[in-house]
């Protein structure tokens, strides 16, 4: 499953690390992020009022 967190705060931060550790997770995602997502997703750069962007690019991840 891929999983997409949004914001670039301490919980994004904090969630991330913990949905990381799940075996039912192939990618993990966080948009904007920050400097501790890094370490377990990968950050996009998409803020996170960029609703249009985040869905386009959920979309286009969805086929791939």
């Amino acid at each position: 499953m891929k999983v997409l967190v949004i914001g670039g705060g301490a919980r994004e931060h904090a969630l991330c690390w913990k949905i990381a550790r799940s075996p039912l997770v192939d990618r993990l995602y966080c948009a904007p992020g920050n400097g501790g997502t890094t370490e377990v997703a990968g950050n996009l750069d998409i803020p996170q009022q960029g609703l249009r962007e985040l869905y386009k690019y959920a979309k286009q991840e969805k086929g791939v």
